[in-house]
């Protein structure tokens, strides 16, 4: 709008100052013809321009300054092995910006004929240079290095970084010179070339480069206009500061439907790798994915989009079941990192498809040998996380058994940890898995660390001690729970249906504090709400001086009543679920497990049935109802 407005004013300036020019002369009318042809020379029209289009010139500009294709160019273009390029530019060659061409074509040709500058072919660049044409190429350049034009000038830096042509070199450091003169008359293109190309390079011109590049994209922003640019750009987000990043996510979002499924893609990844969860880019990008056609969704694609979705811990269930849905036939043909990484990335996302990972779990089957050990650990604890058990699975834990035998010992502390606890949660736990982790010296090889880590891993390591006493009792030289592991304090406050139910379990017994426990920290490494002794009329009775097995100190001295039952209260949150599911997850499945093996009646309170209880009648009521079906399944069993 504010182009439009300049572009009317300067005209109208214009008239008005011929016209005030002419009146006060009063020349006569040949006289004032000859004024109006010179007033019209020297003041060009104007071309109307959006501000972010920059420098971008009109189809009539364009048409004035296309250079004509010379005899060598014409050679360069036809040229289909490096020596034709050597011999056009001996017969033909002349100008810098012919030179700077001919050089840039030439090595794209090296790459495609003989591979990499470094790594493949180390002696490749020394080889070439020592050519007396490309000494030639290159000197012609270096002499006429200000008249080269600005794409050429690009080309040539861009060939000299490919050819990784040492930061000190004359040649390249009088490129670079060029290039930060130029620098602010560059188009925006041009400058995000010189940051893909030139960001992570050492040397000082190298960073001067990419740096000043940087700067002016900060300033000029506004004229970014597609969408490769960005998602080239966001790839390199670890160069650029959080200002930029934030203004290249406004232009993403504005220009969202112009994105192709590759864009997508790279900006999806640098997304996760920079770790910033932009809901809204998000959203949109989501939208635009269901948009596009099966074909666009290819392989990587699926698996970075899992990956970041992962990441960022970002749902939609939408995007989820397409996912699924282009993947699920191609399982079959996937390589064991792509399942791993796939399955993985749904995880965390808390996720499950169930046909999609039966195929996950037959194509382990089918193809365990191709399988490495991290691949299977990942595997297994990405069923353990979501509860997952195949329908073939006894062939499937076969495999796992017969992988793991021999290489558990050797996974590192954390790792084997993480693995023999998943394994605890499937049910596949031997005894013979269980007992090495709870010796003392790997105790110790996990009490080293972060705090929080070591948290984690002080829980797990009372899990496993209790998934061997409760799941495996009266196996040889079973060890007592480990001495030097105690229950970690929580400091994370208590969520609304955990205060609310504790208080209503108070009311239940009607204030009866030798009758009630709330916040119960068991010797399994399992916190229960609410622990109540009911007899056989479902009425509370006095828990204080009965014995507690589950208690590290193990309560009083007296046995359970004849007919009364030991009731756990739990309360369910909504992290404790599935992603759009009321299926528990694994750690809170073998939570239950557990305490109904420690002789508990686990007496469930969820979420999204609590808190549709307004009254505390209400809530009472439930509780009521909820002791006596539980009482009830517990006798019919």
């Amino acid at each position: 709008m504010a182009s439009r407005l300049l572009v009317r004013y300067a005209r109208l300036l214009g008239r008005a100052s011929s016209q005030t020019a002419a009146a006060a002369t009063r020349l006569p009318p040949p006289v004032a013809g000859s004024a109006e042809l010179q007033r019209a020379q020297c003041w060009p029209q104007v071309v109307e321009r959006y501000m972010c289009e920059g420098q971008t010139m009109t189809k009539e500009e364009s048409v004035k300054h296309i250079p004509k294709v010379t005899q060598l160019a014409d050679l360069v273009e036809k040229a289909t092995v490096p020596e034709d390029i050597l011999l056009a530019w001996a017969e033909h060659g002349q100008t810098a910006n012919e030179a700077a061409h001919a050089l840039k074509q030439l090595t794209l040709l090296v790459l495609k004929t003989k591979g990499k500058f470094n790594g493949d072919a180390p002696n490749l660049t020394l080889n070439l240079m020592k050519d007396s044409r490309v000494q030639d190429i290159i000197n012609t350049i270096s002499q006429a290095v200000p008249s080269i034009w600005n794409s050429n000038l690009m080309s040539v830096l861009r060939t000299l970084w490919i050819m990784d042509v040492p930061s000190t070199d004359p040649v390249l450091v009088s490129i670079q010179t060029e290039v930060l003169w130029r620098v602010r008359k560059l188009p925006y293109k041009q400058l995000s070339i010189l940051v893909d190309w030139g960001a992570g390079r050492e040397g000082e011109n190298n960073v001067a480069v990419v740096n000043a590049a940087l700067k002016q994209l900060e300033l000029r922003w506004t004229e970014i206009s597609d969408a490769k640019t960005i998602s080239t750009l966001m790839n390199k987000g670890q160069h650029m500061s959080p200002t930029l990043i934030d203004r290249l996510e406004d232009k993403a979002l504005e220009l969202a439907e112009s994105f192709s499924s590759e864009d997508i893609r790279r900006v999806f990844v640098a997304m996760a790798a920079l770790n910033r969860r932009s809901v809204p880019l998000l959203r949109a990008f989501s939208y635009q994915v269901l948009q596009k056609p099966s074909s666009e969704f290819t392989t990587p694609l699926i698996m970075d989009l899992a990956f970041a979705y992962g990441k960022l811990n970002f749902n939609h269930s939408q995007v989820f079941q397409r996912i699924a849905s282009e993947l699920l036939p191609r399982v079959p043909e996937l390589t064991s990192g792509d399942v791993t990484r796939g399955a993985k990335s749904l995880g965390f996302l808390k996720w499950l498809h169930i046909p999609l990972f039966e195929a996950f779990a037959e194509h382990y089957i089918a193809k365990s040998h191709k399988y490495s050990t991290p691949q299977l650990c990942n595997l297994v604890m990405t069923f353990a996380r979501l509860n997952f058990q195949p329908s073939k699975r006894e062939e499937f834990y076969s495999k796992v058994h017969a992988a793991l035998g021999g290489s558990l010992s050797d996974l590192k502390p954390l790792l084997k940890t993480d693995v023999v606890w998943a394994l605890c949660v499937l049910e596949q736990a031997k005894p013979n898995y269980l007992m090495p982790l709870l010796k003392q010296s790997h105790i110790k090889k996990l009490s080293v660390g972060n705090p929080v880590q070591v948290e984690n891993y002080q829980l797990k390591l009372l899990h496993i001690a209790a998934t061997l006493h409760l799941e495996h009792p009266g196996s040889p030289n079973t060890p007592p729970f480990p001495s030097g592991v105690s229950f970690p304090t929580s400091s994370s406050p208590l969520s609304p249906t955990q205060s609310s139910l504790r208080g209503a379990l108070l009311s239940l017994v009607g204030g009866r504090t030798d009758a009630l426990r709330t916040g119960v920290d068991t010797v399994y490494g399992w916190t229960i709400d609410g622990e109540l002794v009911v007899d056989y009329d479902n009425k509370p009775v006095d828990i204080s001086k009965l014995k507690a097995p589950h208690l590290s100190s193990g309560g009083g001295d007296q046995a359970l009543p004849a007919g009364a039952q030991r009731l756990a209260f739990v309360a369910w949150e909504f992290p404790n679920f599935g992603s759009k599911s009321r299926d528990l997850l694994g750690r809170f499945a073998m939570m239950k497990r557990h305490l109904q093996l420690a002789g508990f009646i686990t007496v469930e309170v969820p979420y999204f049935e609590w808190l549709d209880l307004k009254v505390d009648r209400q809530k009472l009521a439930y509780l009521k109802d909820k002791i006596r079906k539980a009482v009830a399944e517990d006798m019919a069993k």
